[in-house]
């Protein structure tokens, strides 16, 4: 049995590690995608606020659709989907169906990542919960760590298209084994009516809870969303200095899922205040430390340290009001981490966009600290509810 979960922990990751890379590798071909569509840096990013607010405003209506259907003919259809989405990427012609690649992979990564926390939470004993749970995360952080420099690397010695060629050939393998490895007969209980699984919204534990994540990955993606024109633009770094650089991001981004699942078992909302504050002085030093490199680079590092440390434990703590108060929106509940985190990729992405194209890369490190600061405010709000309720 133990080696069983690992097995489907083990693929779990695997998925989400090529969800992760599917998504982020945007970031560090940039540079490339916008010489081959002859289309501006700013438009490239809006690939990745595209991305986000699709994958945002999607993954509830359809979890909310779900109903009583096996949740592993679901993962299958998304992934059968996924990889469309890639496929049409690797082949797209030009700009418009680049941009139509990334919506219907956006359509599929919400149900992919809702139903892959969910087969976590109910494969996992009650104890290793939180550490499977952050390693299902941890997928996205390693694909940062090797994925996203990877496949930058062959972006830059051949040609962008093979990375989705890869990513393509990859989720046709991990259907595969989705089929052979993970239970058939898990679904959603309780009632299916949807007014009643949206009933979970009108909690206030809730309602603040999912501030959390919008404001923490609005702060990381003013500057993620544009780390690449950053490095070359002002710092004047070569492109294999700037893949050393995402390998370090990535790493560091690894290291943060792993504290996460620690997190998630102690008193997470004091830590995670904590963690918002360093966050916040190093979003702060990106803008005051001009062109000083190894200031702004230790900054950018510090800053990837803190990305993900929210994630175990609001997905736990999301997962457990649900468990106990609200079991017909389980699944629901189980995306709202990954839903409210790209909300908040969207917003960091679009207003990144607007700085760069008003004032300049500049001014991206002041406006996400802005962000981290709401961050704190909104996890003091929720201590004194959780107590005072």
């Amino acid at each position: 049995m133990k080696t069983k979960i690992n097995f489907q922990c083990l693929l779990l990751t695997f998925l989400t590690f090529t969800m992760g890379l599917s998504q982020f590798i945007i970031v560090g071909i940039m540079n490339n995608l916008s010489a081959s569509f002859r289309v501006s840096i700013s438009d490239i990013g809006g690939l990745v606020t595209v991305f986000a607010i699709v994958y945002a405003a999607a993954t509830p209506i359809i979890n909310l659709s779900i109903g009583s259907l096996s949740l592993h003919k679901v993962m299958v259809i998304f992934m059968m989907i996924f990889s469309f989405g890639n496929l049409l990427t690797a082949l797209a012609s030009d700009f418009n169906l680049l941009f139509v690649s990334r919506i219907i992979t956006a359509l599929s990564s919400g149900p992919l990542m809702s139903t892959a926390i969910t087969f976590a939470a109910a494969i996992a004993p009650q104890e290793k919960r939180a550490w499977l749970i952050s390693w299902v995360f941890s997928g996205f952080s390693i694909a940062s760590v090797f994925g996203v420099p990877l496949g930058t690397w062959i972006s830059d010695s051949f040609n962008w298209r093979l990375t989705f060629w890869t990513i393509f050939f990859t989720s046709i393998f991990i259907t595969i084994l989705v089929l052979y490895l993970l239970p058939h007969n898990l679904k959603q209980s309780g009632t299916h009516n949807i007014f009643k699984q949206l009933a979970i919204l009108k909690d206030k534990r809730i309602s603040l809870g999912i501030l959390v994540p919008i404001f923490n990955f609005s702060a990381i993606y003013i500057i993620y969303t544009y780390l690449k024109p950053i490095l070359i633009n002002e710092l004047n770094f070569s492109h294999g200095n700037v893949i050393v650089v995402l390998f370090l991001y990535g790493l560091c981004g690894l290291a943060s899922n792993q504290v996460s699942g620690r997190i998630a078992n102690m008193r997470w909302e004091h830590d995670l205040i904590k963690v918002f504050i360093i966050q916040a002085i190093s979003l702060f030093f990106i803008f005051a430390s001009g062109n000083l490199i190894w200031l702004k680079i230790s900054a950018i590092l510090v800053m990837a340290v803190t990305m993900a440390m929210s994630n175990s434990p609001m997905q736990l703590y999301y997962m457990d009001i649900a468990n106990h108060y609200y079991p017909q929106s389980l699944v629901l509940a189980s995306s709202f981490n990954s839903i409210f985190s790209n909300v908040g990729v969207a917003t960091g992405s679009a207003v990144g966009s607007y700085i760069v194209s008003s004032i300049g890369l500049s001014g991206l490190g002041i406006a996400g600290s802005i962000f981290s600061v709401f961050a704190i405010g909104i996890l003091k709000l929720l201590i004194k509810y959780n107590h005072n309720g």
